[in-house]
């Protein structure tokens, strides 16, 4: 991969990284809830997804599976599900005070990787990523050594970022109202998130 091609791609993936989502929802939550430190669970969940269909990615997997609509279709309906699942709870449990002392770093872990796994968003960035700035004539694996360090440290940035914006909204916030209604915008964030993934795995929908 050339210089000028490495640019492009680390601007691309900047792009697809801070732009808002479900992830990032997660994260700024987390760090409400938990703390910057223990927060960083959900972090490395989603590092551990991107190294996972970065590979899978570079294998041809994601793009068989992008290619199966049957495939696609249940992924994207269970994901919607999900996510309206945790929007739902979060308003519902918004006025309940969070027992950050309680939860446990793998909780936190898994959760972020299911959110991650099932973000429609994540297929199109990695497929994206291969078809536009992968040099067919070189071998794959030799660019990865390039795309995905690239990869892995701004998606890191970003979310260890959303994570410490929400702690310090947490700070500010933490037992106010303002707290318990930030808690409801990011539970309606879900929803939302939810129901327009739902939308685009109708028939005619793309």
């Amino acid at each position: 991969m050339s210089f000028a091609g490495w640019t492009t791609f680390a601007l691309f993936w900047m792009i697809f990284v801070v732009t808002p989502g479900p992830n990032a929802v997660n994260a700024i939550n987390n760090g409400m809830v938990f703390g910057f430190r223990r927060s960083l669970w959900g972090v490395l969940a989603i590092l551990c997804q991107a190294t996972l269909f970065l590979i899978l990615s570079a294998l041809g997997i994601t793009a068989l599976i992008a290619a199966s609509p049957t495939g696609f279709f249940i992924a994207k309906i269970v994901g919607a599900a999900f996510l309206i699942y945790l929007g739902v709870r979060g308003w519902i449990f918004a006025r309940r005070a969070p027992k950050a002392d309680g939860y446990k770093g793998r909780s936190i872990f898994f959760k972020a990787l299911a959110i991650a796994t099932i973000n429609a968003k994540s297929v199109a960035g990695y497929l994206a990523a291969f078809s536009q700035f992968v040099q067919t004539d070189l071998p794959i694996w030799d660019q990865m050594w390039v795309i995905m360090p690239t990869a892995l440290t701004l998606t890191a940035i970003s979310y260890t970022g959303y994570v410490a914006l929400g702690a310090g909204l947490g700070r500010v916030a933490m037992g106010a109202i303002l707290n318990v209604w930030f808690r409801r915008i990011m539970a309606v964030c879900f929803v939302v998130y939810g129901t327009l993934l739902g939308i685009t795995a109708l028939p005619g929908r793309v």
